[in-house]
């Protein structure tokens, strides 16, 4: 009986401990930090137990599909990810210190996008911090230019296509599909070499992975079936980089070297020079992170590229004269011949039309931060628990930093530099800044400008009647209905 009785207090004392947890983690908690946020200024819908605002988010989601966005301007406002606060930064320079602070303002942790890939993207603390280090190198310029020809012929693949569809008269294409599947074989063969047919593979089922996830993300119930069949892609996907990264680490160890330029390659060599240096393998990447940095390189790399050119696309079709200044300099600066390296950075109205598209449609359209103390920034004291929401798109659209033009395309804002654009205000970032920027920015650029040079060297291209313009989120802004063009061979 005594032993009965010991037992029914120790399930009643954790009970009531996890009751506390609870009642503080769905109530008490977010109600305490309402009241800070509300005497800081911010402005609010109250707190909904468990929901907070996700019913009105998935609703605005659902409603901006069908319609044009409209934008919420003010700089002090807060949401509720379920019983989490998020407060919406729109200070320049409170954005610059939040960036520039990465040890102290950090990432969210990833919920079901860690299916898809962690790494670096993820990764605080040392753990960051090594791992940048070992993937550095593979992203340096000199590896880069290496790149170029792998960049060629995917898009070579992509025009010959187009070149079999397009009659005389012209013809009207969904480019959209076709610069996914460039940016897919573009960064297949240059993380993987001559595995890039696996990398295919890999490619696909990451895709239906992300288009599960951002159903769940959007509120929809995911059946057991479905969670289930997100279980096996992500073994599957595992399953198909380890078999590459054993097949590279046998042909290093048997000393060939083939592929020591691709980011595979690259990267393990990185690795295990870190090792090396340091005589033990925990200064090192273990298997799982290989393999989870593998997977990253397909999702950053391939979303953001394809991305990246399909607005360029449609704003050039949309604006013909910049199209045809564009097709004038690449015409100058290259002729008909393959684009170089060097040649491709002397293209300076294209360089400032990527500008300009990804001002308007920047690839990390929103940020998030997180603190895990009270944490001052400028004259506001963050509360523990609190996330920041960093939009990019809206300081990239915000009227009086751009003018009058803000939501115009025009390329000739960005002729003397981004510093003479923004008036000298933080209010420029496509690819992140300070020291967690976009580690791919200048792999992307360069893939953009080999691609945009080659299509506008062989066609000439408007907007079909059948396109419509409504810019969607998945995990970069894309063109819900596709991009239909009228492509004219020249």
């Amino acid at each position: 009986m005594q032993y009965i009785s010991v037992a029914i207090s120790i399930i009643l004392v954790i009970f009531l401990r996890w009751s506390w947890r609870l009642m503080n983690w769905l109530w008490l908690q977010p109600w305490g930090l309402e009241k800070c946020l509300r005497e800081l200024g911010f402005r609010g819908n109250s707190y909904k137990l468990l929901v907070g605002d996700m019913n009105e988010i998935v609703k605005m989601d659902e409603e901006a599909k069908s319609k044009t966005i409209k934008f919420s301007h003010d700089i002090n406002f807060f949401i509720w990810l379920g019983p989490n606060p998020a407060m919406l930064i729109m200070d320049p320079e409170h954005i610059r210190e939040i960036l520039s602070k990465s040890n102290i303002f950090q990432k969210p942790p990833p919920a079901l996008t860690k299916l898809l890939a962690e790494g670096i993207l993820s990764y605080e603390a040392d753990k960051w911090a090594k791992h940048r280090r070992i993937i550095n190198p593979a992203f340096h310029l000199d590896k880069l230019k290496h790149m170029v020809p792998s960049f060629h012929l995917t898009t070579c693949e992509m025009l010959s296509k187009w070149e079999k569809i397009v009659s005389t008269e012209g013809s009207e294409v969904d480019v959209w599909p076709y610069l996914q599947t460039l940016t897919s074989d573009a960064i297949s063969r240059t993380a993987f070499g001559s595995s890039y047919e696996e990398g295919r593979k890999i490619h696909e089922l990451q895709q239906e992975l992300a288009k599960i996830i951002v159903k769940e993300t959007r509120g929809k119930f995911l059946p057991t079936k479905k969670k289930r069949r997100m279980n096996r892609i992500h073994q599957e996907v595992r399953s198909l980089v380890l078999r590459i990264i054993n097949k590279r680490m046998n042909e290093i160890e048997a000393g060939e070297t083939s592929n020591s330029d691709d980011l595979l390659g690259i990267l393990l060599e990185s690795n295990l020079k870190e090792i090396q240096e340091h005589g033990n393998k925990k200064f090192g990447m273990s298997i799982d992170e290989v393999i989870e940095e593998c997977k990253l390189f397909y999702l950053a790399g391939q979303e953001t590229t394809s991305a990246l050119l399909v607005w360029s696309m449609i704003l050039l079709s949309k604006h013909s004269v910049w199209q045809a200044r564009a097709r004038e300099e690449i015409l100058q600066v290259l002729g008909n011949n393959i684009p170089d390296y060097d040649k491709l950075n002397q293209l300076k109205v294209v360089t400032m039309i990527i500008q300009e598209v990804l001002r308007l449609y920047p690839p990390i359209f929103l940020m998030g931060r997180e603190v895990h103390k009270e944490t001052k920034l400028g004259n506001l004291s963050i509360p523990s628990g609190v996330q920041l929401l960093l939009p990019t798109i809206l300081l990239h659209h915000d009227q009086e930093i751009w003018g009058e033009d803000v939501e115009e395309f025009n390329r000739e804002r960005f002729s003397e530099g981004v510093n003479r654009a923004t008036k000298g205000k933080f209010a420029y970032f496509p690819f992140s800044w300070g020291p967690r920027n976009c580690i791919g920015q200048n792999f992307a650029m360069l893939e953009a400008k080999m691609a945009l040079a080659m299509i506008l060297q062989q066609f000439a291209f408007e907007v079909s009647p059948s396109y419509a313009h409504v810019p969607y989120s998945v995990f970069t802004l894309l063109p819900q209905y596709g991009a239909q063009l009228i492509l004219n061979k020249l």
